[in-house]
């Protein structure tokens, strides 16, 4: 991964603003610029990029990790008595006192207010710098495309193995137990010192189904239930994701219904995104299905949102962003209807922009007669 071209963008996008410092504390915009992906816990880490040199403020017991994925100057904060600071403000107010220039560029969404306030203790001015990284973020590489599409095959198997070994009696930890299995044997074979983070959740049942994002839990699946089965895969650090609403047995009349709207909301959304449409268009394609069926009532959440380093990612597909879509940029597309006494719908797949149109890269059957478990 270039990470060296991403410093040089994110120092023009510092010179165009007449800055000669950032200051980078997003976990995911410093994996992104640095390529260290550290487990932070309560131990935080601090990325300053000056025009000549770039530093990172770290604890000492990611010193060694840092140093095989990154060429920045180390700042090391100790937890052991007599090993040097053991304050990491300190560290950061030594680095800042070095700076020139009277602004400091930062995201105004993630550093804490306590550093922010020390910058300005110092005389700088604050200018915000975050919607210039969504920006550089939005247009994913050919390099980053690739380990996408990558995951994109990993979350589709996961799927498949879950939906393919769900039946009355199991719980949803259990039939979310075959899709990990699957991605844990698949990657320890084919993916040679690869790390792998993962998401998955399977509400079941007709009041669990109306919680979009709810955890698995020890609930036994019924015949008759709906499950909203919701996997991401992260190969080394980029994501893909895929979800799918089926039954056990078999859907009621009314759920037949309103899962028949919600896969024609979803496929009108994934016919109509393209490189050069907006945001809101895409999520008008899907709403106007669902106003058209009478179902709008039931919406909840916009039509999908980016996907990358981040499970959920700028740009978001909603009814207030103007944004044109460009190649390169990578969506989950996840209409919903979610209807009280009768259940959650939710199909989502993720899609890659072309100079062509969008490519699919997450694939299993999303018609009602595959998504009925007998």
């Amino acid at each position: 991964m270039d990470r060296t071209k991403r410093v040089d963008n994110l120092r023009e996008v510092m010179k165009e603003k007449h800055l000669d410092t950032a200051v980078i504390f997003n976990f995911e915009n410093q994996f992104y610029f640095s390529g260290l992906k550290a487990i932070t816990y309560s131990r935080p880490i601090i990325m300053v990029v000056e025009q000549t040199k770039e530093s990172l403020i770290i604890p000492s017991l990611e010193e060694k990790h840092a140093g095989e994925k990154t060429d920045a100057a180390l700042h090391i904060y100790h937890e052991v008595e007599g090993r040097g600071s053991t304050d990491y403000h300190e560290l950061f107010d030594e680095v800042m006192d070095g700076i020139e220039g009277d602004k400091v560029g930062i995201e105004f969404g993630s550093l804490p207010a306590e550093l922010a306030s020390s910058i300005q203790e110092k005389g700088h001015d604050l200018i915000d710098i975050q919607g210039d990284i969504v920006r550089m973020r939005a247009i994913k590489s050919d390099e980053e495309i690739d380990m996408i599409k990558e995951s994109g095959k990993l979350v589709s198997g996961a799927l498949k193995h879950t939906l393919e070994h769900s039946e009355a009696g199991k719980s949803e930890l259990e039939i979310d137990y075959h899709g990990n299995q699957y991605l844990f044997e698949e990657i320890s074979k084919n993916h040679t010192d690869s790390t792998l983070d993962y998401f998955v959740m399977s509400p079941s049942g007709i009041e669990r189904t109306n919680m979009p994002h709810v955890f698995s839990n020890t609930r036994k699946l019924e015949m008759g239930d709906a499950i909203i089965h919701s996997r991401q895969v992260g190969l080394n650090g980029y994501r893909a994701e895929c979800e799918r609403t089926y039954f056990i047995g078999g859907p009621t009349e009314e759920q037949e219904k309103a899962f028949n709207v919600m896969l024609e909301a979803h496929l009108a959304a994934l016919d109509f995104i393209k490189a050069g449409v907006t945001a809101k268009a895409v999520n008008q394609a899907a709403l106007d299905v669902i106003k058209e069926a009478g179902y709008d009532a039931y919406v909840s959440h916009r039509t999908g949102h980016g996907i990358g380093i981040g499970q959920h990612e700028e740009p978001s597909l909603r009814f207030d962003n103007d944004l044109v879509l460009e190649p390169g940029m990578v969506f989950c597309v996840e209409p919903g209807i979610y209807i009280p006494g009768v259940g959650g719908f939710r199909h989502s797949d993720t899609v890659v922009l072309t100079q062509n149109g969008a490519e699919i890269i997450t694939e299993y059957p999303r018609d009602l007669e595959s998504m009925i478990i007998k």
